[in-house]
C-alpha cells in the first residue's frame, strides 16, 4: 500500500485529523502525480455533476495507489470518465475546455442530473408522510415499521461514494434534499403512527455530526419516550470512511456515551454499516471502532450493494462476510445498485449478481448467513432474487419480496421470464403470459387513493 510521499502534510504527521480532500485541493495530493492528465481532467469534469470528496484516511489506507484508476477503493471514491453517457461527459469537458461561465456549468451539470433518476423507487412522490394533512419536514415512510429521519447536519459524508443513490443530497439544489433541523416532528408523527417501532437516522452520514448536534436529535426522542419505539438505526459509512469517529475525534467519547443512553433504554441500537470492499475492514483503527461501538451495546449490521467494478466477485463478498461475523458484526443486505446516477457504470445482470450471491453464501458458515439478497429497493419494495427454476416447462427467474408497499407482499414468490441481460425489476417481464407481476395494479391503485404505509397506520 502507498503511502503519502511528503512527510510534511498534517495528516502525515496526525492521521486521525481528518481533512477533506475535493476538487479544490486535489492537486495537493501527492499521488494525484501518478494519474495521467486525462484522469485529472475526467475527474474535473464528472464531478461538476457527481459529487466528489474523499478524505486523508480513504487516501492514505485503503487506497492501492500502485493499482490506480482500476483499484477498487480509487474506483469506490474518485469519479472517472465513463461514470457519465458519452454524450454528458462531452458536453460538460466541452465547457469546462472553453472557460465557460461558472453559470453555464451550474446549468448544464443541473440539467443533466434530472435525467439520472435523482430521486430512485417513489421517494419523492410516495414515500413522504402526511400528518394532519401537511407533509412532515426531512421524513421519508416506505415500510410500516420503519421511519426515515434525515437530520440537517447530517446531510454530507466523510466521503462520497461514487454510486451513491443519495446524491442529490450533496449537490446544492434544495429541491432535491429531505433535510429537518430538530426531531419534533418525528415525535409527533410516533405518536399518532402506533405501528412504527423502527427509526432509521440517515443521510448522507448523520455520524458526521458533531455529537452535541446529533444529541439534539437523540434527546428529544429519549425524553418524549414513545412507548411504540423499540430500535434506533443509524445509517453510515463512517466505520469505513473515518472510524476515528469513534475513537480519537474529540467527541468520540461522548457519541458512545450517546450510544448508552440509547441501550440503557432497554431500545435495541443498530448500527447500520456501509462495507463495499474487505480492505475496509483491514485497518487497525475501523477495528478499534467496532469493538468500542459494541462495547456501547450496539449492534452493528452490515450492507452494501453489489457493484461491477468495486466487488463483483464471491470471493470479495465471502471474505468481507467472514471478518464481519469475526469482527462481531452482521451480515445484513447484499442490495442490487440503484437505477440512478452512475448506475450504468456499477450494473451488473441479476442473473450475475444472484450467482455471486450464491457463491460467496456457499464459502461461509451459518453465522454469515444472515445476509439477505441481491436486493433490489425498488418502488414497490424490495425484491430479492432467488435465481432461477423451471416451472412448467419455462425457464424463469423466481423472485419475492422482504419488504413491500403492502406488508402482504412479503415473502410471496413470484416469477418473471429468464432474462440474463435485465439489471433491475423494471427490466423484467412476468412469466407465463402475464400482463403484469401479481402486484402491479394493487400498488397503481395505492397511488391513486393516495395510500401510503402512514396513511394505513
Amino acid at each position: 500500500m502507498t503511502s503519502l510521499l511528503s512527510s510534511v502534510t498534517a495528516e502525515s504527521t496526525n492521521p486521525s485529523k481528518y481533512r477533506a480532500i475535493t476538487l479544490h485541493n486535489i492537486s495537493s495530493l501527492p499521488q494525484s502525480e501518478r494519474l495521467t492528465k486525462d484522469q485529472r481532467f475526467a475527474i474535473d469534469v464528472v464531478s461538476r455533476v457527481l459529487p466528489f470528496k474523499t478524505n486523508n484516511y480513504v487516501v492514505n489506507e485503503l487506497i492501492n495507489w500502485d493499482e490506480a484508476p482500476d483499484d477498487p477503493i480509487f474506483t469506490l471514491t474518485f469519479p472517472q470518465k465513463h461514470m457519465l453517457q458519452e454524450e454528458h461527459f462531452n458536453e460538460m469537458a466541452k465547457l469546462i475546455s472553453s472557460e465557460a461561465s461558472r453559470a453555464e456549468i451550474d446549468d448544464a451539470a443541473n440539467r443533466i442530473r434530472m435525467t439520472l433518476n435523482p430521486h430512485p423507487a417513489g421517494q419523492l412522490e410516495h414515500n413522504v408522510p402526511v400528518l394532519y394533512e401537511e407533509t412532515v419536514e426531512g421524513l421519508q415512510h416506505k415500510y410500516e415499521e420503519t421511519v426515515l429521519l434525515f437530520p440537517s447536519n447530517g446531510q454530507t459524508c466523510h466521503a462520497y461514494c461514487t454510486f451513491c443513490f443519495r446524491w442529490p443530497q450533496f449537490v446544492g439544489i434544495d429541491d432535491l434534499k429531505f433535510a429537518t433541523k430538530q426531531a419534533q416532528g418525528l415525535i409527533s408523527y410516533l405518536k399518532q403512527r402506533p405501528r412504527v417501532s423502527d427509526v432509521l437516522i440517515t443521510g448522507g452520514d448523520p455520524m458526521v455530526m458533531k455529537t452535541r448536534r446529533f444529541k439534539q436529535y437523540i434527546d428529544p426522542i429519549l425524553e418524549d419516550d414513545p412507548p411504540n419505539l423499540r430500535t434506533i438505526r443509524i445509517g453510515t459509512k463512517a466505520l469505513g470512511y473515518w472510524p476515528y469517529r469513534f475513537t480519537t475525534d474529540d467527541d468520540a467519547e461522548e457519541l458512545l456515551d450517546v450510544f448508552r443512553q440509547i441501550t440503557a433504554t432497554g431500545r435495541h441500537l443498530s448500527i447500520m454499516a456501509h462495507f463495499n470492499h474487505p480492505r475496509e475492514l483491514s485497518t487497525p483503527a475501523v477495528r478499534e471502532a467496532t469493538e468500542r461501538i459494541r462495547e456501547t451495546g450496539a449492534q452493528i449490521r452490515t450492507q452494501s450493494p453489489i457493484m461491477r467494478n468495486i466487488n463483483d466477485s464471491p470471493e470479495a463478498w465471502a471474505e468481507m462476510w467472514r471478518e464481519q461475523v469475526r469482527l462481531g458484526m452482521v451480515p445484513y443486505y447484499m442490495f442490487v445498485a440503484r437505477d440512478t446516477g452512475a448506475k450504468h457504470f456499477f450494473e451488473i445482470p441479476l442473473v450475475r449478481a444472484w450467482e455471486i450471491f450464491r457463491s460467496a453464501y456457499n464459502q461461509v458458515s451459518g453465522l454469515g448467513r444472515t445476509v439477505r439478497g441481491p436486493s433490489m429497493s425498488a418502488e414497490p419494495g424490495k425484491v430479492s432474487v432467488l435465481g432461477p427454476a423451471e416451472v412448467a416447462g419455462q425457464k424463469v427467474l423466481a423472485l419475492t419480496f422482504l419488504q413491500g408497499r403492502n406488508p402482504d407482499w412479503v415473502s410471496r414468490p413470484f416469477f418473471a421470464q429468464y432474462d440474463e441481460t435485465a439489471t433491475w425489476l423494471n427490466e423484467l417481464r412476468p412469466a407465463f403470459g402475464e400482463e403484469k407481476f401479481f402486484f402491479e395494479e394493487e400498488l397503481e391503485q395505492r397511488y391513486a387513493a393516495g395510500i401510503t404505509a402512514g396513511s394505513e397506520n
